[in-house]
């Protein structure tokens, strides 16, 4: 038979796992104790930011350094310092530190965003895109201090090696490169904002940006169809921000009643006389008739006035542009103190033109599109009252009209 004796254990080894039982013990006291502890009175203030710690995992990640810190205190007091364990077991702790150290850098860069978020001025200035910058940054920094605690060697020696790798990295990561710098562009020079109505024909986006990245703009487009734009996209072409609409407070009106030209003619005293009647039109036409009355008498004689060639009338299309500025005057919907033109066009083979060229007081666009339809239903409405009529290309009912009536004859 053969003698079996026991292995004698070396004395450190029995130590080292002391060292860890206890590293274990703490992070169990931590977890169950005082990380519950914590986010019960979190949920107790009036504060949001301690709350954020809690979702962000910011406090859990802390208490992972709290074993490692045991352990590295108890390292130097177990073994010595020249042995190769302690070497080995000092860099896995120093990596340990690192990539736990990083981790708790992010989740508070989190925080940072979220508490930042709830106020007024996040939507106006974006900070994402430098969150993501300053994330990028110190993850290179501390993969450097991993490699270097890897390798045993100074952290200055591949941060001096890394020019070496430059040109290669900038033909890699071109788009992240170029991406990066356009969403610095964007957040400085506020040319996006989270919440903006944004126009890009070229990727056929066309609605509200959702996100802001340091790479990529997402719009949710009015169809509910999402559409990711690379940031750099935003500043090598052009777009259309409608920010500016919406601080104005008021949202244009650019729209034509084409008139038939053949309608358009002077006006009879006895329609001027009608006319008179309409409220909007009592002291314009009040005031005109006197002024053209003053002219003629001054220029030309009674016979004169017969042509109407001579002296100055009163044209229909004239009185109801007249009307238009007045009843726009009038309207409750409309910005009064921006542009606030109805012109006339050059006539065309469509007719002549009458341009209302407005501002809604209400951005929204719901509310815009039924002012703006209440406005043209109104005024087309009333344009045989001046003796006009809309020009309108002959349909198929207006063709068999005139066939029948020729057929007739």
């Amino acid at each position: 038979m053969f003698n079996l004796e026991l292995i004698p254990v070396p004395q450190y080894v029995i130590k080292l796992l002391l060292l860890v039982g206890a590293a274990m013990l703490l992070h169990q006291i931590t977890y169950r104790i005082f990380l519950p502890l914590f986010t019960k009175v979190s949920k107790k203030t009036r504060f949001t930011w301690d709350d954020y710690l809690i979702q962000r995992k910011v406090i859990s990640r802390v208490f992972h350094l709290l074993p490692a810190s045991v352990i590295s205190l108890g390292i130097p007091v177990i073994l010595d310092a020249d042995t190769e364990l302690f070497m080995i077991l000092s860099r896995a702790v120093n990596v340990y530190y690192i990539v736990t150290g990083y981790s708790v850098f992010a989740a508070l860069l989190n925080v940072v965003q979220d508490v930042f978020e709830e106020n007024e001025i996040s939507k106006r200035i974006s900070i994402r895109g430098f969150v993501q910058a300053i994330k990028i940054t110190v993850l290179l920094l501390s993969l450097i201090l991993v490699i270097s605690q890897i390798a045993g060697k100074s952290p200055l020696v591949f941060i001096s090696g890394l020019g070496a790798f430059t040109a290669i990295l900038m033909l890699v990561f071109k788009d992240s490169i170029l991406g990066f710098v356009a969403g610095v562009q964007l957040t400085t020079m506020d040319l996006v904002r989270k919440g903006d109505w944004v126009e890009i024909p070229k990727h056929a986006a066309d609605g509200d940006v959702i996100d802001l990245s340091l790479t990529t703009v997402r719009v949710r487009n009015w169809d509910k169809t999402i559409t990711s734009i690379p940031a750099y996209e935003l500043v090598s072409s052009s777009f259309k921000n409608w920010r500016g609409m919406s601080e104005t407070g008021g949202r244009r009106i650019k729209r034509s009643i084409l008139i038939d030209i053949r309608t358009i003619r002077f006006l009879k005293p006895d329609e001027i006389e009608r006319l008179m009647k309409i409220r909007l039109l009592k002291d314009y036409l009040k005031r005109k008739q006197e002024e053209i009355n003053k002219t003629n008498s001054s220029l030309y004689s009674s016979s004169e006035l017969s042509i109407p060639v001579n002296g100055r009338h009163l044209t229909n299309v004239g009185t109801f542009r007249a009307y238009c500025e007045s009843y726009l005057h009038n309207h409750s919907g409309i910005h009064q103190e921006l542009t606030f033109l109805i012109r006339q066009l050059d006539p065309s083979t469509n007719g002549l033109p009458l341009e209302i060229y407005v501002f809604t007081n209400d951005v929204r666009w719901a509310v815009y599109e039924g002012i703006q339809a209440d406005i043209f239903d109104h005024l087309l409405a009333i344009l045989p009252e001046f003796g006009l009529q809309a020009f309108q290309i002959p349909s198929g009912s207006d063709l068999e009209k005139l066939r029948t009536e020729a057929f007739s004859v």
